[in-house]
């Protein structure tokens, strides 16, 4: 018993190692030998390889870019100008603020009830 599956064994082995040999003949490229695709050289009139627009649409998508550039230029100014305009408005509310808490400190010192802080102005305060 021990011999026979010992040879079964090995000839199984040897079965497999012929099929993997070839199944990797099979499945692997070939040079077929077909028409090969060239590309002639270019001349010194030919355009360059490559993608070829016609010049209605290069002029149609040139205007386009153009006023989108437009568009852009002019939302950045607008960003700016709010920017500075926000740093002034935040600049006056931290203003207001400090003169609430001075008029606070006033009344408080006089023995009067402080005037009540609003909700929105709490985060532009300093102290």
């Amino acid at each position: 018993m021990g011999g026979d599956s010992t040879v079964l064994g090995v000839v199984i082995a040897v079965v497999g190692g012929i099929c993997s040999v070839l199944v990797a003949r099979i499945s692997s490229p070939r040079d077929r030998g077909g028409p090969q695709v060239m590309v002639p050289p270019a001349e010194e009139g030919d355009p360059p390889p490559g993608l070829q627009v016609s010049p209605e649409i290069w002029a149609y998508m040139s205007g386009r870019f153009e006023t989108l550039e437009e568009k852009v230029d002019h939302l950045t100014v607008l960003v700016e100008t709010k920017k500075a305009e926000v740093s002034a408005l935040e600049r006056m509310l931290r203003q207001a603020m400090r003169i609430i808490r001075r008029a606070n400190r006033r009344l408080a010192a006089r023995g009067e009830t402080p005037e009540e802080v609003p909700r929105e102005l709490i985060p532009y305060s300093i102290e």
